[in-house]
């Protein structure tokens, strides 16, 4: 399944697909049938690559593509909306029982549970991933894109005339 350019953005419910940067942010997309844009400030949201999110783990932090793999396999998947948490703790133990109980909450395993229930049905779910991109290599993943962009070089200003000053240098003559 291909998770590339899929990102969750705090405050903002449901899943966006990253389609673009401008000065002021990320242009982002609804996963949903309206598409509807909208511009993420850089700076005041924090997004995350659902490429690059994990679950903690007993032995170690598991991708959230492996979990999303167990739960495609999985026949009942139960309705984050009207489950309880005894439920979703019980079915996700079956597809992920490696994780940690103590750690990984029940709300946390309902946004896992609804972000499968909306990618599910688009066509980049059965598509494969893609390569891991390396280092400084293609183009650049989000974490590199949210980075700030590097000042650009400006022309000096021309000379121009404060308080009937010219601000050029006249050479002097000798006498």
């Amino acid at each position: 399944m291909n998770l590339r350019g899929l990102v969750s953005v705090s405050g903002k419910p449901g899943l966006f697909k990253l389609i673009g940067q401008n000065k002021s942010g990320f242009i982002l997309e609804t996963l949903d049938e309206q598409k509807n844009k909208i511009v993420v400030n850089i700076s005041t949201a924090k997004m995350a690559s659902l490429e690059d999110i994990t679950v903690f783990g007993e032995s170690g932090d598991l991708k959230l593509s492996d979990i999303f793999e167990q739960i495609k396999a999985s026949k009942n998947i139960p309705d984050p909306k009207s489950a309880d948490g005894k439920t979703l703790r019980e079915f996700f133990s079956d597809v992920a029982p490696d994780h940690d109980e103590e750690r990984v909450y029940s709300s946390d395993i309902k946004k896992i549970i609804s972000w499968y229930n909306t990618i599910s049905v688009l066509p980049l779910f059965t598509e494969a991933a893609p390569e891991p991109l390396a280092e400084g290599a293609g183009a650049p993943a989000l974490s590199e894109a949210v980075k700030k962009p590097e000042p650009v070089a400006k022309e000096k200003p021309k000379a121009t005339k404060a308080a009937g000053k010219s601000t050029t240098r006249l050479s002097q003559k000798s006498k």
